[in-house]
């Protein structure tokens, strides 16, 4: 963690108002809804998402939370947003793991870190590209791009995801290539790119797409092997969206007040010959380095995942207790309540624990000089937290009673003949009002009873990776050969003699002797920043 230092001037660091304001120089091409929005920045169905973004630019000023929410990157000196900064230690691997918590604490999904994890991916990839080629052209590339990025305060989409096709064929195999982004054509300019890349989390309202590969490609597949930087209303991008949250519904009738407030869309973005100039080239057919960009990123990308979504947990653990409250009930003296919420605790602490420990345990880049986290307990930290998110469901409902989805519609509140037979009977606690406890309930049904609750859970189970994607890579970097020998020590079989008897991986992460260690170069990590008290918070103009 860094120390925390003296508030540093935010020359550079956009407010929540600048950031939409920005999106106003920009004209993508964008539907939703079968309409062409002409306006993104003011477009009703994607202000929760702005919304969202914006908090990211609001923290990063606040007084309290900039030594958390930025970070000084030593090799120009400037201070930028934690969002786009290059980890330089396991140190600001955990600043940025309580980043992500904190924003999706307030917002549910940020989304921003995205863009963090592919810089700090794509600088990784195009260093061992570099140094395999002994050149250093893509880095030189990237370290411009990069600084520009960061001296704009820019947010980044992640068009990575393809559409795939025939899921058994690989790329060069489709019948029709553009369901993979591919190389149509190289000059003296540039490349043109074409196909289609799915899900691209935040499309409308972002500035820049970073281009990225979806899996390890093969020589036949190098037209395929893409990486690059593309703004969002380049000629030929087409952007296919859907609402970011539930915006719209009537907030004066009880409409839901957390995903009408924030959300996120994603989008299909289409790629019709899009000319990408040499200097936002990353990747143009190294087939060979392809699936270093997609390691690298997806391990980053996961890290922050956990802290994502321990956030989340965090609103669902106290929503559960308002909830209990509200009921007239509590869980220090009824251990049918406490011990739902105890286990509610147990996951999201739990995997975010993993978090912690691929961060502390984080791994120098030995091209990039950077730092990812460990690779094992990151993905074990999103498997948790993939597989676990139906029960934290589960464990809010079961804390909070079925009002939550057997409330009459919002609009009877404020329904003459109904409002006030409603508000006597459906009163439990007599020191919660009846509008208190019914708000409660309807933001639990908001996040774990409604489309925006399926939502969460269906991007916290495949959002950053599969199961099966994470239990490989599992498998493959956990140390599984010190275990085996550890018996075999025991066992006295004199295995470890046997040159020829393939003894897996290394050591136990981070654990270079019997005592462990610590990575050089940690500093200590940024405190939280206390919870605001009642009435405090980030404004969000535009809502």
């Amino acid at each position: 963690m860094v120390i925390p230092r003296a508030n540093p001037a935010t020359g550079c660091l956009m407010s929540g108002q600048d950031f939409r304001d920005s999106l106003r120089k920009y004209q993508p091409t964008v539907y939703v809804d079968g309409q062409r929005i002409e306006s993104v920045a003011d477009a009703p169905a994607f202000q929760p998402g702005i919304n969202a973004l914006a908090v990211s630019y609001d923290f990063a000023r606040d007084a309290a939370k900039v030594p958390l929410m930025t970070a000084v990157q030593s090799v120009s000196g400037k201070t930028v947003n934690r969002m786009l900064h290059i980890n330089e230690s396991a140190g600001d691997l955990l600043n940025k793991l309580e980043a992500v918590r904190l924003l999706c604490q307030e917002t549910g999904c940020a989304q921003r870190y995205l863009a963090h994890d592919g810089l700090n991916g794509i600088g990784q990839a195009v260093a061992q590209l570099d140094d395999a080629n002994g050149t250093t052209e893509c880095r030189a590339r990237f370290a411009a791009y990069l600084q520009q990025v960061q001296d704009q305060d820019l947010s980044l989409g992640i068009a990575m995801t393809d559409a795939k096709g025939d899921r058994s064929r690989r790329p060069h195999q489709q019948s029709n290539p553009d369901v993979y982004l591919h190389i149509v054509e190289r000059n003296g300019r540039g490349i043109v790119i074409a196909g289609a890349k799915a899900i691209v989390t935040a499309a409308p309202y972002v500035h820049e797409f970073l281009v990225m590969p979806s899996r390890n490609m093969t020589e036949a597949d190098a037209d395929f092997a893409v990486c690059c930087a593309v703004p969002v209303d380049a000629s030929g991008i087409t952007i296919i969206a859907r609402p970011a949250g539930r915006p719209g519904e009537k907030p004066e009738h009880g409409a839901p007040l957390f995903s009408r407030r924030y959300g996120q869309s994603t989008a299909v973005v289409i790629f019709d010959r899009v000319l990408v100039p040499w200097e936002r080239v990353f990747l143009a057919g190294e087939w060979e380095h392809s699936g270093a960009v997609t390691y690298h990123y997806a391990t980053h990308h996961r890290h922050s995942c956990i802290g994502a979504r321990a956030g989340f947990g965090d609103l669902l653990i106290g929503a559960g207790a308002l909830m209990c409250e509200a009921n007239g009930l509590d869980p220090n003296r009824k251990a049918s309540l406490r011990e739902p919420m105890v286990e509610l605790i147990k996951i999201t602490e739990g995997f975010y624990a993993c978090g912690v420990a691929a961060s502390v345990y984080g791994q120098q880049d030995p091209y990039a000089k950077s730092f990812m986290p460990e690779p094992v307990f990151a993905n074990i930290g999103k498997l948790l937290l993939s597989t676990q998110i139906y029960e934290m469901h589960r464990l809010a409902h079961e804390v909070s009673g079925g009002l939550i989805v057997a409330l009459p519609g919002p609009d009877e509140d404020h329904n003459p003949a109904t409002a006030a037979t409603l508000a006597e009977v459906l009163r439990a606690n007599p020191t919660v009002p009846y509008d208190k406890r019914i708000e409660v309930a309807r933001f639990l049904e908001d996040l774990t009873a409604s489309y925006q609750g399926g939502w969460y859970s269906l991007i916290s189970l495949h959002g950053g990776g599969s199961p099966a994607a994470l239990k490989q890579e599992i498998w493959r970097h956990y140390p599984l050969g010190d275990k085996v020998a550890l018996v075999e020590r025991l066992l006295e079989r004199g295995v470890l003699a046997d040159s020829n008897r393939p003894i897996l991986r290394n050591r136990q992460p981070g654990r270079c002797c019997d005592a462990g260690c610590r990575q050089p170069g940690q500093p200590l990590m940024v405190p939280l920043p206390t919870a605001p008290s009642a009435g405090d918070g980030v404004e969000n103009p535009g809502q």
